[in-house]
């Protein structure tokens, strides 16, 4: 048999990314490109035996936060460990460029506050060779790395960078403010971006506690920005937007204001809460159909399971972290400290006292009623009868003293997990139900960020075995599972060469052994810049990840192949 192909996949079950039913077939590769898919005669400069496994496309991340670690490293885990092979920065509107040298500590703090990125990470990680966002896209561009990455140009450092001290101060901009931002935006989307996000969120804080440079925008302002994409004739909007504090109705009748007179497309993020009717998030989304129905087309992006963080005594956040005598031993070394609180003097004087004002998050996690064990294997979809809260009415003692002997266990490196949303009524049917809707796209994986509060990266992973194989429940076709994973997200970025399995399309690909496909608990690694802590979370079972036609990883472990690429904006369907 003479050699043909670069890679051929040989005898598997073909998932293709369109959501039709699963095939037996080999897949060659040649240049990057998947050249045949079915019975492939010629050889391969390399194989992969891939009967008894999956074959699907490689997945498509819209919504994470890797501006950093695209630069500092070559591997973008958590994500590349579980298939993904494009991933999107700058979403939220924050990010590293444009940026002025004397600006830099201030988007330092927006990303430190609104990302949970130790500023000292960044501070070392980043080289700052680039002042304009064109230059920024230079810089991912020469650096190499594992998986594939497209931009957005975020919007707090643009405001700072055409406005200034008053653009940080959030002060309205001025016909000539708008009229620089949207040139700049113009400048962004040809130079390759592949779109403006934003956000209007009012928990997005700098690590000061103040408001980002975006929140509170005028419409004006997003609309002109939008009409730079325009004007490049490409490019999405992103945008996060203020809900629960103002109402879906209000919000989504601004952006679709946007869409209308850019005449660019548009994604925000949805959720539900926790507690409510279903009311809520199905009026957002009827809101939504009516735009796609009047030629606006806006779609919303649904993480498939809770919304939620890690909280331990390693991490950012525990329930404690703001009570006085736990803030008195927080510089101690991790063993001293733990040491410390399992005195019953100590502990006693914790669990009586009330935590001082702080981060939105650490209020929010003393969430009892929503606050889980989180073990290994991870479990989110745990029962309510499993919280805090429940564990504590049973035992006739308060909340704390629950929480607090628990995450004491396993020498104080034990877990609690947090759903903040989408965990309606203790379920994930409305979030089953947001992810059928045909307006919605999987997304939020924030990989990059939170580094030591949440671990989403790992979605895919879940999508794979708890929505097709192990929910006890209402599941999703495998085939769905893989076309919401790898062809939705990329038809909505305009990617359109990937994400499919077939002729011409680029050579992402996973070879997967879905019986043994298991997703793993977080684990906290100290492998940033200036020694940084982050949450990573591994998989088992993926046989192959497939970049570009080069293998980049091999059984769950990396082979050292960094063939990604920066995609340069949209890009257009095999012929």
């Amino acid at each position: 048999m003479t050699v043909s192909f670069d890679l051929v996949v040989r005898d598997g079950l073909i998932v293709d990314g369109s959501g039709g039913e699963p095939f037996r077939a080999d897949v060659a590769v040649k240049d990057g490109r998947i050249v045949a898919v079915g019975e492939v005669n010629g050889a391969g400069d390399e194989e992969i035996d891939a009967t008894g496994r999956l074959v699907t496309p490689g997945f498509v991340d819209i919504h994470t936060h890797y501006d950093g670690q695209a630069i500092w490293s070559n591997q973008l885990n958590p994500s590349s460990s579980h298939g993904v092979t494009t991933v999107v920065v700058g979403n939220c509107g924050v990010g590293f460029a444009p940026c002025r040298p004397a600006d830099r500590d201030l988007l330092i703090k927006v990303m430190e506050g609104v990302e949970d990125i130790p500023g000292a990470v960044m501070a070392e990680g980043l080289p700052w060779n680039w002042e304009t966002f064109p230059e920024y896209l230079d810089a991912l561009e020469a650096h190499p790395r594992d998986i594939d990455v497209a931009a957005y140009l975020p919007h707090s450092p643009l405001r700072v960078y055409a406005m200034g001290a008053r653009g940080a101060a959030r002060e309205p901009a001025t016909a000539a403010d708008l009229k620089k931002m949207r040139a700049l935006a113009r400048e962004a989307i040809e130079a390759g971006a592949v779109g403006f996000a934003s956000s209007r969120q009012f928990i997005h804080r700098t690590k000061a506690g103040e408001q980002i440079p975006s929140f509170d925008a005028a419409g004006a302002e997003l609309e002109a920005i939008a009409k730079g994409l325009a004007d490049a004739g490409n490019g999405v909007v992103q945008v996060v937007l203020n809900t629960p504090f103002q109402t879906w109705e209000s919000e989504l009748v601004q952006l679709r204001r946007v869409v209308h007179k850019s005449g660019r497309p548009a994604t925000f993020t949805l959720g539900v809460g926790n507690n409510g009717p279903d009311s809520v998030w199905k009026e957002a989304l009827a809101l939504v159909d009516s735009a796609n129905a009047a030629g606006d087309p806006i779609t919303a992006q649904v993480f498939p399971r809770p919304i939620g963080m890690v909280t331990g005594h390693e991490l950012t956040v525990n329930p404690f972290c703001l009570c006085p005598s736990y803030q008195a031993l927080s510089g101690l070394d991790f063993d001293v400290r733990i040491a410390e609180l399992s005195k019953r003097n100590v502990r006693a004087q914790i669990i009586a006292e009330k935590p001082t004002d702080g981060h939105p998050l650490a209020v929010i996690g003393r969430s009892w009623d929503w606050m889980f064990p989180f073990g290994d294997p991870p479990n989110y979809e745990p029962p309510l009868d499993t919280s805090i809260a429940a564990q504590a009415r049973a035992k006739g003692v308060m909340p704390e003293e629950v929480a607090y002997d628990y995450l004491l266990r396993n020498g104080g490196r034990a877990k609690l997990y947090v759903a903040l949303g989408n965990y309606q009524h203790g379920r994930l049917d409305a979030v089953l139900d947001m992810m059928n809707h045909q307006h919605t796209v999987v997304g939020l994986g924030d990989g990059g960020a939170h580094y030591g509060v949440i671990c989403d990266a790992s979605y895919p992973t879940f999508m794979l075995t708890y929505w097709t194989r192990d929910r006890q429940g209402e599941r999703l076709s495998l085939a769905n599972a893989v076309r919401a994973l790898a062809f939705e997200p990329a038809q909505v970025l305009g990617l359109k060469d990937r994400g499919l399995i077939g002729v011409g399309y680029k050579a992402d690909l996973n070879v997967i052994d879905y019986d043994r496909l298991a997703l793993h608990a977080p684990e906290i690694k100290f492998d940033l810049p200036a020694g940084g802590r982050r949450l990573d979370q591994g998989a088992t079972g993926y046989d192959a990840t497939i970049v570009s036609g080069r293998v980049i990883r091999r059984r769950d472990q990396a082979t050292g192949f960094l063939p990604g690429q920066l995609v340069r904006g949209s890009q257009a369907a095999p012929v």
